[in-house]
C-alpha cells in the first residue's frame, strides 16, 4: 500500500526551488503572445458542453472597479494575471503533479452530460445539469486574489455566482452545519487518479457560514470565457480568503451534512493541512514560510495579507478562534 506522506513530500517541490527552475517567472508563460493565447484557448477549451457555458457567460455582469466593488471584496484592485499564465500554471493532480503539463494533458477533457448532485440535509435535493446550473443566476465577474499554499499567487477574473444561490434553492435543513464537495472520479478522463499521490476522489468542505458567505463562488468561467479543463471545468469552487487547495475543481457532488467532512489534503498529510486553511502570514507551512508570496508575472516577493486581503469581509466568522490554528 502506498504511503501518502512519503509520496507527497517527493512530489511537492518547495517553492524556492520551483521558482528558480527554468527561470519560470521571468521567461515563462507570461511571454506568450495574444495571438498564441487565443489559438491555445480554442484548442484547450473543454469539449461539447463548452458552447452552453460560453453562451451563458456572454451575458456576464462585469464588476466595475468601483469603491463599492472593491470594499465588498468582489473586485481586487490588483493587476490581473494574464490569461496565458492562469491556463498554463496549474495545480491539478488529477492530470499531473507538474504544473506545466496540466494544460497539455487536459486538452481532450470532455464534460458532455455533466451533472452535479446537491443532496444531504436539504429539503429539495436535486441532480442539476450544467445548463440548469448556468440558468440559476446570471454570471457575475469576480476579480479575486488567489493564494496557493505553496507560496505563489494570481489575480483571476472569474465568472460565476455565489454558492449561496444554489444552496438556497435546495433549502438547507437546520441540522446542516457543513457542506461537503466531491470531484469527478474517472481514471479515463483523469489519468492522474491512477497514481497514489492523493486519496481519490478529491473531496473538500466548508462550514455552513463559509459556504453561505457571498464571496464563496461557484465559478464556470475566467476572463469571460468558459472555464478551461486545466482550471477546473466545468464548475469549481472559489474561496478567495483560503489557500487555493480549498477550491475544489470539476465538482460532481455537493452534500450538506451535520458533521465536519473529511478533506483530501487533511487525509493525505494531516500534520501539514487542516480543515480551515485560511491564508495567514503568521502561520508557516511546516516546510516553508507563509509570510511572503510570489505573484505570478512579477519579480520579487510581496507580503502575504491576512485572509488574503479579505479580512474586512470574513474575519468576523472566526471571532474567538485561535487563528494560529490555521491548519
Amino acid at each position: 500500500m502506498n504511503e501518502p506522506n512519503k509520496i507527497l513530500r517527493e512530489k511537492i517541490t518547495p517553492p524556492a526551488v520551483y521558482f528558480s527552475r527554468r527561470n519560470f517567472i521571468k521567461t515563462g508563460i507570461a511571454a506568450a503572445s495574444v495571438v498564441a493565447t487565443g489559438a491555445i484557448y480554442r484548442r484547450l477549451n473543454h469539449v461539447s458542453s463548452a458552447t452552453v457555458e460560453t453562451k451563458a457567460i456572454e451575458g456576464l455582469q462585469k464588476a466595475a472597479p468601483t469603491a463599492d466593488a472593491i470594499a465588498s471584496g468582489y473586485h481586487a484592485a490588483d493587476p490581473q494575471t494574464p490569461f496565458s499564465s492562469i491556463t498554463h500554471y496549474n495545480n491539478f493532480y488529477e492530470f499531473s503533479t507538474d504544473k506545466e503539463e496540466v494544460a497539455t494533458l487536459s486538452t481532450k477533457f470532455d464534460t458532455t452530460g455533466w451533472q452535479v448532485s446537491v443532496e444531504g440535509l436539504v429539503g429539495k435535493p436535486k441532480v442539476y445539469t450544467m445548463e440548469e446550473l448556468l440558468k440559476l443566476s446570471p454570471p457575475e465577474e469576480r476579480v479575486y486574489r488567489m493564494r496557493c499554499v505553496e507560496g505563489w499567487s494570481m489575480v483571476i477574473p472569474w465568472a460565476g455566482y455565489s454558492l449561496s444561490k444554489l444552496l438556497n434553492e435546495v433549502q438547507p435543513l437546520s441540522t446542516a452545519k457543513y457542506v461537503a464537495f466531491e470531484s469527478l472520479m474517472d481514471t479515463k478522463r483523469f489519468p492522474g487518479q491512477l497514481s497514489g499521490v492523493l486519496p481519490w476522489p478529491y473531496v473538500e468542505g466548508l462550514r455552513m457560514d463559509e459556504a453561505m458567505h457571498p464571496l464563496t463562488l461557484l465559478a464556470t468561467g475566467i476572463y469571460g470565457k468558459a472555464l478551461p479543463p486545466q482550471d477546473g471545468a466545468p464548475i469549481r469552487l472559489v474561496t478567495p480568503w483560503k489557500y487555493g487547495f480549498k477550491g475544489i475543481k470539476s465538482i460532481v457532488k455537493i452534500k450538506l451534512v451535520a458533521d465536519q467532512p473529511t478533506t483530501t489534503w487533511s487525509m493525505a498529510t494531516p500534520e501539514e493541512y487542516g480543515f480551515y486553511a485560511n491564508v495567514n502570514p503568521q502561520v508557516d507551512h511546516p516546510r516553508w514560510s507563509q509570510a511572503t508570496e510570489q505573484r505570478i508575472g512579477e519579480s520579487g516577493r510581496r507580503p502575504t495579507l491576512m485572509f488574503n486581503g479579505y479580512a474586512d469581509q470574513v474575519a468576523s466568522m472566526y471571532a474567538g478562534m485561535d487563528l494560529r490554528e490555521n491548519f
